[in-house]
């Protein structure tokens, strides 16, 4: 039993093997396109945080300067 399942996990067809039927060229260009892809999704996450912590900043710090104004 334990050597069936070690002997299928060798067999098993993993995601290299897949890529291997590809031109090389063709995978390292979808893997570069990927890639950018995901810089760039992180870039508009980040983009939007910092805009997020600039506004937060502000609103803070104008709301303690009104309550720094009235006491």
């Amino acid at each position: 039993m334990v050597l069936a399942l070690i002997k299928a996990a060798q067999v098993a067809p993993t995601v290299f093997d897949s890529l291997a039927d590809y031109p090389q060229w063709f995978v390292v260009a979808c893997v570069t396109i990927v890639a950018a892809v995901l810089i760039w999704l992180v870039v508009k996450v980040l983009k939007w945080t910092l805009w997020l912590l600039l506004i937060t900043v502000l609103l803070v710090g104008g709301a303690a300067v009104v309550a720094l104004l009235l006491k």
